[in-house]
């Protein structure tokens, strides 16, 4: 069975009239195949350690104030020993214990409005899971595909849950079926999918076909009219 190790640490600043004003949080987990590290501020992700590239990941956007931050790659490492030992330590004290699981619910939505030809991202959204890890990948028209998706850090919800991120850069074509699978061991099947199709509304010509006749049938009519009204004016 694989458990999953936490370290939390969460800190609130408030006004002297104990009014929340900002809060930040500090994140570390680890199992026996993942590491987790991060840090963000009033919910949005400002920085995560990349243990593949062995690099800190500052993830705040372009418009924001630039930050840094020094030294934290090297604190993350720490922390995943002391996560380690922790998980070994709650392992042998608890006999390990039954595990809380809770399935994952997926979305799949475009980042953009569809284009047919223009360049785009799906997004598929899971989130409600616990524990990790949970497996995401991706389909085009069955088939599968690996290049131009990423994968987020696993962010933590406020309920103990946790939710990430997959995307997939692609061009819509017309009739294009794509989907994204989540495989997570709470899930009754073992996994879930989710689709979406190359669908973009073609503005229809009916409207302006019906404009286009009423108006040369209206004018018709009024040239019709003034025709007989001038006839009539001749015969007085």
């Amino acid at each position: 069975m694989e458990l999953y190790g936490v370290l939390l640490m969460l800190a609130v600043i408030g006004s002297t009239e104990t009014q929340v004003l900002h809060r930040d949080v500090q994140f570390a987990g680890c199992s026996d195949t993942e590491k987790e590290d991060l840090y963000g501020l009033d919910g949005e992700e400002l920085y995560h350690s990349d243990f593949i590239r062995k690099e800190g990941v500052v993830t705040a956007p372009d418009f924001a104030d630039p930050v840094s931050f020094p030294g934290f790659y090297e604190g993350g490492v720490a922390n995943q020993e002391v996560c380690k030992q922790n998980l070994a330590t709650f392992i042998k004290a608890y006999n390990s214990p039954e595990e809380q699981i809770d399935p994952p619910d997926a979305s799949i939505y475009s980042k953009e409005d569809v284009v047919l030809g223009a360049e785009n991202t799906l997004i598929c959204h899971v989130t409600g899971l616990f524990p990790p890890p949970v497996k995401v990948s991706w389909t085009k028209n069955n088939q599968i595909v690996t290049e131009s998706m990423s994968l987020s850090q696993y962010r933590r919800n406020n309920d103990g849950t946790f939710n990430i991120f997959s995307s997939l850069k692609f061009t819509p074509a017309e009739g294009d079926i794509y989907s994204c699978t989540v495989s997570h061991k709470a899930l009754e099947s073992g996994s879930e999918t989710k689709t979406w199709e190359v669908d973009v509304a073609v503005p229809s010509v009916g409207p302006a076909v019906f404009c286009g006749v009423g108006l040369s049938l209206g004018l018709l009519g009024v040239a019709a009219g003034t025709f007989f009204l001038i006839k009539g004016n001749n015969c007085n």
